[in-house]
């Protein structure tokens, strides 16, 4: 058999590139499997090294430890995308990396990732390449004002962009986020903010989770809840078929989140793509009959997908570092709660806009789940005044 569609049974060693609360909560869904984990970060101390087999602490352009790294593992999944193409580069000419370079490639450069959804036929926010000042006139006048403008690398949660209403606030955007090329995209007016993520398998087979709903604040995602509102459901079934088609384009294997704005009238445009599990699906691992992280688990190692069907109504709110206020959060208040349950990601010193944990909770709908959630999180709010 093909190598490449082997399956790669419980006992193995997966590893993976990335230190963080997603590659936390894979080793999790992996050791409970049976596997064995090794996870390769620049982090000391990370979340995911935590609770890993090993934790190989080095350069992600350490071409030494990226070799010995690759050598001692099966197959390596990534926890984000943001990791060096040069590494996975290097780690694939020993062992299987899932996803690969190429599906990489696209998703860590904005601009390439518009090109090739938009020449692939999937609908996407309109957009224009910023290279220097004198682009901003074109711009505007194929995408009005305002507009945003982006970094085309390392953005996530906010960073790297910035809308603007007119060219000096352009102009002024540039000069903060420059000097590498910038991606202007049409301020889109939505009615709701959705995500969908699916697995795709080197065999082709491929799974689809519901479409959540996501609310955020300040650029970070705040609430997601599942299923979808009763007047987004002709939008979910076409959510979700986007999101298939864009796993079977890009010839994904893993799992991978498409993030959408859902427009006046029902209209899609994907906002963007992540080649990973995602924030707005921790609620699977209570909500959904198989979790994200098993998911994954399961399509990089070519084991039968599992099912994705909701087993109840379910929201989740993020606990960002702000929580702790200047002291312990009081977790037992929200505990008490039936259907109620913390994850923690096990990460020091608390900071605003750092994400610490979240809390999931399942009701008889989305809507009270989300009501519920929200009053639980203020609840555990530390009140012994401000540490910031």
């Amino acid at each position: 058999m093909n190598s490449k569609l082997r399956v790669i049974a419980p006992g193995a060693t997966l590893g993976v590139f990335g230190g963080g609360q997603l590659g936390r909560m894979f080793t999790h869904a992996a050791q409970r499997l049976g596997y064995r984990v090794i996870v390769f970060t620049d982090e000391i101390d990370s979340p995911a090294g935590q609770v890993a087999q090993e934790t190989i602490q080095a350069d992600y352009l350490d071409p030494d430890a990226v070799r010995k790294f690759a050598e001692r593992v099966e197959v390596i999944t990534l926890e984000f995308e943001n990791i060096a193409l040069d590494a996975v580069a290097r780690a694939a000419e020993i062992t299987l990396v899932r996803p690969g370079v190429r599906v990489l490639s696209v998703a860590q450069h904005r601009l390439n990732e518009k090109r090739t959804l938009q020449d692939a036929g999937f609908p996407v926010t309109p957009f224009y390449e910023i290279r220097a000042s004198e682009d901003i006139s074109p711009a505007a006048e194929q995408l009005g004002w305002p507009m945003v403008l982006k970094t085309v690398n390392w953005g996530y949660d906010g960073k790297g962009q910035r809308k603007v209403a007119n060219a000096n606030e352009a102009r002024d955007a540039i000069e903060l986020l420059g000097p590498e090329p910038l991606i202007a995209e049409k301020w889109i007016s939505y009615i709701a903010e959705v995500s969908v993520i699916v697995a795709r398998t080197a065999t082709g087979a491929t799974s689809v989770f519901p479409m959540f709903t996501n609310s955020h604040s300040n650029h970070i995602l705040d609430v997601t809840t599942c299923p979808a509102d009763p007047s987004l459901q002709l939008v979910a079934a076409k959510a979700e078929s986007i999101a298939l088609s864009v796993a079977d384009s890009l010839q994904l294997e893993g799992v991978l989140c498409v993030e959408f704005f859902v427009c006046e009238g029902g209209e899609l445009m994907i906002n963007e793509i992540a080649p990973r599990t995602h924030n707005s699906g921790h609620l699977t691992m209570e909500a959904c009959r198989t979790s994200q992280f098993e998911q994954q688990v399961r399509a990089i190692c070519n084991l039968p997908l599992g099912d994705t069907s909701l087993i109840q109504p379910a929201a989740m709110a993020n606990l960002l570092g702000d929580v702790w206020g200047s002291g312990s959060p009081h977790f037992e208040r929200a505990l008490q709660s039936p259907a109620t349950y913390l994850h923690l990601y096990g990460k020091n010193g608390p900071r605003p806009g750092r994400k610490m944990g979240h809390l999931t909770k399942l009701s008889s709908t989305a809507a009270n789940a989300s009501s519920e959630v929200i009053a639980m999180r203020e609840a555990i709010r530390s009140s012994e005044g401000k540490l910031f």
